[in-house]
């Protein structure tokens, strides 16, 4: 069963999200959905796992980083700055940038680049950034766009840059639709199946943690781009229908396919574990293994 956009409402989709975000105040509060106190917790997780990635074979250089969906620069000002020579940021949001410049104070000088536009029409420059940071906004583009835009973060790596996306999954294996934002949060086989699409690996896989009792679960997926000579071991799976219930406003091809009933038993950890396709084949079969990270070789 085709999954499409009827006329107009993709348009509608992103026209509703632009007018949710206008009337939001450029604050942290404002920009976390009145979960400011989060932003702490938030933050300390996110250098944990930058850390580990510049102590890891071939880690990404620390010279240049770019905030896709800054906001208000949260993300630039706590955790960017503190970690490369040079931070771009982009989003759609005029008003946030503004305030932005505001926001980081003397950090602002560290930041070259502001781009005010959306990712689904954002080109990041090819070869430019060590690291490419994605949070808390990607439930805003359509699948379709959300491959378009990854391909494109791909082009714009330098020698052994990475994709960071942190984002919310869903429990279940249901997208979940947020009038209100105009937003989407997705299931883990999707996000993986996405990467896919992408021609990406997802080299890592980390759970936000001390989150409180209540919200979504956050993760974090460090996402390389899949070498021609490389073989590529992101878990398959069999074919299996998605509910229609489960994809409101969101674009999905027939050729998609989803993937291997295994992610659902991977958790996250901070130690760095080797997946190989029988390893694969046997969390299939058994269930009840229990890994936290991902490792595409």
């Amino acid at each position: 069963m085709s999954f499409e956009f009827l006329e107009n409402t993709e348009e509608l989709f992103y026209n509703n999200a632009v007018n949710y975000w206008s009337e939001i105040p450029a604050t942290l509060d404002g920009m976390l959905g009145g979960f400011g106190y989060i932003s702490q917790t938030d933050i300390k997780g996110s250098k944990m796992l930058l850390k580990q990635l510049f102590n890891s074979k071939d880690p990404p250089g620390r010279e240049y980083a770019i905030d896709c969906g800054a906001g208000i620069g949260r993300i630039s000002k706590f955790l960017l700055t503190e970690m490369f020579d040079k931070v771009d940021m982009v989003e759609q949001n005029a008003a946030f940038l503004e305030q932005a410049k505001k926001y980081l104070g003397p950090k602002i000088a560290k930041v070259p680049n502001c781009y005010s536009v959306g990712l689904q029409n954002f080109e990041p420059e090819p070869n430019k950034y060590d690291v490419i940071w994605i949070q808390w906004v990607i439930g805003h583009l359509t699948n379709k766009d959300l491959v378009k835009f990854l391909k494109s973060c791909s082009k714009g790596l330098k020698k052994n840059g990475v994709i960071v996306l942190k984002e919310n999954i869903t429990s279940t294996d249901d997208i979940e639709k947020d009038e209100q934002d105009s937003s989407v949060t997705r299931p883990m086989y999707l996000f993986h199946q996405l990467f896919q699409k992408a021609d990406l690996t997802c080299y890592r896989q980390s759970k936000q943690h001390n989150f409180p009792k209540g919200l979504f679960s956050v993760y974090m997926f460090v996402l390389k781009p899949i070498k021609d000579d490389v073989p590529d071991t992101t878990p398959q799976t069999e074919e299996s229908p998605l509910k229609e219930k489960s994809l409101p406003l969101v674009e999905l091809s027939k050729e998609d396919e989803q993937i291997n009933e295994a992610t659902k038993d991977l958790e996250n950890t901070t130690e760095v574990q080797q997946l190989s396709k029988p390893d694969i084949n046997e969390l299939q079969q058994s269930r009840n293994v229990e890994t936290k990270d991902i490792i595409e070789k």
